[in-house]
């Protein structure tokens, strides 16, 4: 079983889209392992669900660090420690550096709660019905040194309905990410990822 991918997740919060991975990976849906969880929040539930799982589970506080680049340091380090190859935030608040982006180079991944290019950033449920969509989404996506510009490599659609509000849209979003993040990883185990230019190309 040597050929599993070696996944670390950073996480900030609950840890609902970690949950995902390390299931499929138990499951066997996808040729990987999570090998480590690194959160910058002591408190964030995701660190209980690696403990819950056999995982290490790390707390790297950042106001322990000068600045971001520190952090990141620190970051590339600990996930190196682990062996780690695809690097995958899920709930992580923090902006990361190139000092991550170029120790894994097109090997970061995120989830986004919008079909992005629309409405990146912060809210982005909100800001579909602020906005007046009609449809919403997620997006899976190459981080690179902007904030949720790098190279999709899947989204999927949810309707926007009459009467909802951000909860109840977002309730929605998430159970279409739950779905699509681990098939992500699942594609990038499988080295069927390649990028050009803005383009994924899925083999």
């Amino acid at each position: 079983m040597d050929n599993l991918l070696n996944i670390g997740v950073l996480v900030s919060g609950s840890g609902t889209n970690l949950q995902c991975i390390i299931d499929a990976c138990s499951r066997g849906e996808l040729p990987g392992r999570v090998a480590c969880v690194i959160s910058n929040k002591a408190d964030a539930y995701a660190l209980e669900r690696a403990q819950n799982a056999g995982i290490p589970a790390l707390h790297l506080d950042h106001r322990a660090y000068s600045g971001r680049e520190g952090y990141d340091e620190a970051l590339v380090a600990a996930l190196r420690g682990f062996g780690v190859e695809l690097v995958v935030m899920a709930g992580f608040m923090r902006i990361i550096t190139p000092v991550l982006l170029d120790a894994f180079p097109m090997a970061v991944m995120n989830i986004h709660p919008a079909l992005l290019p629309s409405f990146p950033g912060l809210h982005a449920a909100r800001q579909a019905l602020e906005y007046g969509a009609k449809v919403a989404g997620c997006t899976v996506h190459f981080v690179d040194s902007g904030t949720d510009t790098g190279p999709i490599i899947l989204q999927a659609t949810v309707p926007i309905l009459e009467g909802d509000t951000e909860e109840t849209l977002s309730a929605r979003i998430q159970k279409e990410e739950h779905r699509i993040y681990p098939e992500a990883v699942r594609l990038f185990a499988q080295g069927r990822l390649s990028v050009d230019g803005r383009l994924v190309r899925i083999r």
